[in-house]
């Protein structure tokens, strides 16, 4: 199985940091967020990897340069702009024949994927989508499924009045290819706002994994400062090891900038 890890947001809810830095190569310990996207895939078997990237694409092509340092091989698909989460894997479907998981480069988690893949190929889905439970729903896609575990309602970020779940999507999916059939005939799509709604609409199979383990996604400052402060707790299963240890030296270049701005100030 091939798996996608979507890595070409601009990340400007985490400035200053992806100021020169892009957000999948923000550090977490000894190494950047993005490393231990690919060391999970590598964990559970999935060493072939399609990297779509836009923002300050060089820098994370120099760092993981053709993956054979985790052991995985990386492909990287270029965006000229951002496509959304559907629309960059769209435009890398080209290497998608088979059955494929799609992650976030951007994200912290430890979840089992092969018990999602296993899921999955149990129910026969279009779909699967890992969710995982919170205390912010309207944060994130919220969503319920049956007594089968089919998808049934969902609602992306929803008000605090239209909450009817605590259950949400973590944004990492197990996909058949037969859905590029189900894509709008548009560059820009995203997986919660377009395809799932299409899907839910067309009867399709989608299926919900509530997966058990660690999991949040980096998406602003608190998130960040939250999941580094995870990590230093063990709170999340990971490998660990030295990683390339650019970490530091990029974390002193941020603050050295970012005090330099405030003395100019």
């Amino acid at each position: 199985m091939k798996a996608v890890i979507l890595a070409g947001g601009l990340g400007t809810r985490l400035l200053p940091l992806t100021e020169t830095t892009p957000k999948p190569l923000v550090p977490l310990q000894n190494k950047p967020v993005m490393e231990y996207s690919i060391e999970l895939l590598k964990k559970h078997g999935i060493t072939e990897i399609i990297v779509t990237i836009c923002y300050l694409s060089e820098k994370i092509k120099n760092y993981f340069g053709d993956g054979s340092k985790w052991g995985v091989h990386i492909t990287y698909v270029e965006e000229i702009e951002p496509l959304g989460t559907a629309g960059c894997v769209k435009f890398a479907k080209i290497f998608l024949e088979d059955t494929f998981l799609v992650i976030s480069g951007d994200a912290l988690t430890d979840f089992n994927l092969q018990k999602g893949i296993d899921f999955h190929e149990k129910h026969e889905a279009l779909m699967t989508i890992f969710m995982a439970k919170t205390k912010y729903p309207t944060y994130y896609g919220i969503m319920k499924v049956n007594a089968d575990g089919e998808i049934i309602a969902f609602k992306e970020k929803p008000k605090s009045n239209e909450v009817f779940s605590n259950i949400v999507n973590t944004g990492i999916y197990v996909v058949n290819p037969k859905i590029f059939s189900y894509f709008p005939n548009k560059e820009a799509i995203d997986f919660s706002k377009d395809i799932l709604p299409i899907l839910l609409q067309n009867g399709s199979k989608i299926i919900g994994y509530l997966a058990e383990g660690y999991w949040i996604d980096i998406g602003n400052h608190a998130q960040y400062e939250q999941a580094k402060e995870d990590l230093k707790q063990n709170k999340v299963s990971v490998i660990e090891n030295e990683g390339q240890m650019f970490s530091t030296r990029l974390w002193k270049m941020i603050m050295k900038k970012k005090q330099k701005k405030k003395e100019i100030k």
